[in-house]
């Protein structure tokens, strides 16, 4: 059966269009959204939480309509985009005096989870300034820490859901496209790692990548209700050495090609990065590999 569309890590074939356009025709009062919500129910497509694909699902549809497979209604309304003109994040206003000192001067570290609570504007602003990357707006899962000692916030780390497509860490793991497609729910990327720049205390960033990993498997299933075995992130090699990561017994699994979702050729559109490493438990690649 011909393949029409490979779309977010799901195939569509010859059959499953006429389904849709079948869908269409049989509610032919229906909105886009509705379309969705009904082609996920018959699909059973949904999120590990239980909640439909609707967006994904969306942007599926839109794919094929775009691509004359089948034919959707005319656009009902067009609602307003919160996301699309976003505000950047605002200078944060906090004590920026240096904190000079060894690690155990700074007491205990409380590690805080901020995504949804009152510090997670003081959490994009620090990374939205502070951080060489600025500020990008997650998509998928994600987590956020915010670090303080002293009475101050110290560092901020950014998690969230994984790139389907990596070659290092694919054949590293050494799993089929279809168990990537599958378990790629269990890892977590660090989109952002940052130390504030006044603060100055040897060993505190590998210091605190070994806590988070202690302690990210149990927080993202409190948050999304299931688990994680495996990290990973990538470091700038013509700005960074990667000497954190090493020290907290990542592994450095080589580099991208540089090219990035929106290359549409096989030069790069980007600069390569050095893809880390970092097993959860000793069996990561069963648990990785396995049916759910």
């Amino acid at each position: 059966m011909a393949i029409v569309l490979r779309y977010r890590g799901r195939i569509v074939e010859d059959a499953d269009v006429g389904f849709i356009q079948s869908l269409i025709q049989a509610h032919p009062g229906a909105s886009r959204r509705q379309l969705s919500e009904k082609l996920c129910q018959a699909w059973k497509w949904v999120q590990p939480n239980g909640a439909p694909c609707d967006m994904v699902c969306r942007g599926l549809m839109l794919a094929l309509d775009r691509g004359g497979h089948i034919h959707l209604p005319p656009v009902k309304i067009t609602p307003h985009n919160p996301f699309l003109h976003r505000q950047r994040p605002s200078v944060p206003d906090i004590d920026a005096s240096v904190i000079e000192a060894r690690l155990k001067d700074l007491g205990p570290l409380e590690f805080r989870l901020v995504r949804r609570t009152v510090d997670e504007a003081l959490f994009n602003g620090l990374i939205e300034h502070h951080h060489y990357l600025g500020y990008t707006q997650p998509v998928g899962e994600q987590v956020k820490y915010m670090i303080h000692a002293l009475g101050r916030p110290i560092s901020c780390l950014a998690w969230a859901s994984a790139a389907r497509h990596l070659g290092p860490r694919d054949r590293f793991i050494g799993w089929s496209a279809e168990e990537r497609r599958r378990n790629i729910r269990f890892i977590a990327y660090q989109s952002r790692y940052l130390i504030l720049p006044w603060v100055r205390v040897p060993h505190l960033a590998s210091h605190i990548l070994g806590r988070v990993a202690q302690m990210l498997p149990r927080d993202w299933e409190r948050v999304y209700d299931h688990t994680i075995y495996y990290l990973e992130t990538f470091t700038d090699p013509t700005r960074w050495r990667g000497t954190c990561y090493r020290a907290a017994n990542w592994m450095a699994l080589g580099l991208t090609t540089g090219r990035g979702k929106a290359s549409n050729g096989h030069r790069p559109n980007r600069s390569l990065k050095e893809v880390w490493a970092y097993p959860l438990s000793k069996d990561f690649r069963r648990r990785l590999t396995e049916p759910v």
